[in-house]
């Protein structure tokens, strides 16, 4: 095999298994979800503008999501522009995921509640860290170097 056909091969294995990461942390928040909604009995509430509203199943997919490629997007970016983006990755990531949890912690209609939507945010803040962090590549585009 040519060494641009075995680059290709790995640019779009990372980015397969990039997206698998996004995806399966949106599947740990459902399935977090699943547990504490209609398993537990209990469907996690949060107050949005004075009115307490259910967390369905929707919004958590959706906003697991939507981090997820947000995460993509910023070690895009990351491997671009700095020397050792896995440590610059992991270090950023775990402040975000730190400043999203005042969400659940201020926001939550009861303390049940709150521990799960504290749960899924730290459930698929580790999913996306580690399964992220570990593709990351160099500028040269070669297998990160920190590891």
């Amino acid at each position: 095999m040519a060494q641009t056909d075995m680059a290709r091969t790995d640019l779009a294995g990372g980015a397969a298994r990039r997206a698998v990461t996004v995806a399966g942390g949106a599947v740990a928040a459902l399935a977090l979800w699943t547990l504490t909604g209609p398993v537990a009995g209990h469907t996690p509430s949060a107050e949005t503008g004075g009115e307490i509203q259910q967390v369905g199943a929707v919004a958590v997919a959706a906003g697991a999501l939507v981090a997820g490629l947000a995460a993509w997007a910023l070690l895009a970016v990351l491997e671009r522009t700095v020397g050792r983006p896995a440590r610059a990755w992991t270090t950023t990531a775990a402040a975000v995921l730190a400043l999203s949890l005042a969400g659940p912690l201020g926001g939550a209609a009861d303390t049940a509640s709150m521990a799960a939507l504290t749960a899924m945010h730290l459930l698929v803040g580790a999913v996306l860290i580690a399964g992220l962090g570990t593709s990351a590549r160099d500028r040269r585009g070669g297998p990160r170097a920190d590891r």
